[in-house]
């Protein structure tokens, strides 16, 4: 990691750290999908779980989402100060010392890991602790500065939240976290460079090894195209499982639809179209892609709500 000791001296020009700066290093955004793609896990599992047991789980799942956020923003304060998308928050900012957000990071994760074992189960735990290790050292140490398949690979981290929900009702995985877990998996690759498209360079002044960085935009509207046929499978085969039925089926056939097609609108232009429209079409397609992951899981817990009545 780059030095980030520059970062440190607009604390003692009299920035001090408000609980907010805090919260905000957590990732509240990127760990509201975590908290309720893990109930959502939980809660459709087949084995019924106290109520006050589950919500303890969901809240160290939580911590645990925010232990990685934190743990990110520690390593990778260097670069997100290049970035216009990621420069005002708190350790380049200068609001919080980098030493904090690593300090921080590591408490949570030990919390967050041994309140889980003791509420839920070890398996569990286990499970959460892998995942915080996978997205703090696998894909941001590693994978993220040094390969164009960091958001393919580094994707496992968001996605593994669900299955640790499963997990802790059921002290295992099933088919359905598997194939929960293929839905965020295959999601989050698309959605990361359908943002990459209009952010470029951002990701280029960083030296981020992103696709579009790398092997351009031709080559990621491809790839966005190829990773909507591969979800769609998965996110449909779901419904035909125990936590299926007929009204997922139908959310999810309508969404992917939506997504192959956006996909294939993107396939389609070139950078002279997309420059001459402000890149609308691609930001049409992230924002879709923002309300993807949480209407599927949505249904399903819709659907495991109307099974249940």
């Amino acid at each position: 990691m780059a030095d980030i000791n520059a970062y440190e001296g607009s604390r003692e020009g009299g920035f001090e750290a408000g609980f907010g700066d805090y919260v905000a290093l957590l990732k509240p955004r990127v760990m509201s999908l975590v908290v309720f793609t893990a109930l959502v896990g939980l809660w459709i599992a087949p084995q019924p779980v106290n109520p006050f047991v589950g919500f303890c789980a969901v809240l160290f799942i939580a911590l645990g989402g925010g232990a990685s956020g934190a743990l990110n923003m520690w390593y990778d304060a260097d670069i997100d100060a290049v970035m216009k998308r990621t420069a005002g928050r708190p350790v380049p900012a200068g609001r919080v010392s980098s030493q904090e957000a690593l300090a921080l990071g590591i408490a949570l994760s030990g919390l967050s890991v041994m309140m889980l074992g003791l509420a839920a189960n070890w398996f569990a735990a286990g499970f959460l602790a892998f995942t915080i290790f996978f997205y703090a050292v696998v894909y941001t140490i590693w994978l993220k500065r040094s390969t164009p398949q960091n958001i393919v690979i580094g994707g496992a981290a968001g996605a593994f939240p669900p299955m640790i929900g499963w997990a802790c009702a059921t002290g295992g995985i099933g088919l359905e976290s598997l194939l929960m877990f293929a839905l965020v998996f295959f999601w989050t690759p698309p959605h990361f460079w359908a943002l990459a498209l209009f952010m470029k360079d951002d990701y280029s002044k960083a030296g981020v090894p992103m696709l579009t960085v790398t092997h351009g935009r031709k080559a990621t509207r491809a790839h966005i195209f190829a990773y909507t046929l591969v979800l769609a499978p998965f996110a449909i085969w779901l419904g035909f499982t125990s936590v299926g039925g007929p009204l997922y089926l139908a959310v999810a056939v309508v969404l992917n639809a939506l997504f192959i097609a956006g996909g294939w609108r993107i396939l389609r232009r070139n950078e002279e179209q997309a420059q001459a429209d402000g890149y609308l079409v691609e930001k049409r397609y992230f924002r879709l892609s923002l309300y993807y992951t949480f209407l599927h899981f949505l249904a399903l817990l819709v659907q495991h709500w109307v099974g249940a009545w």
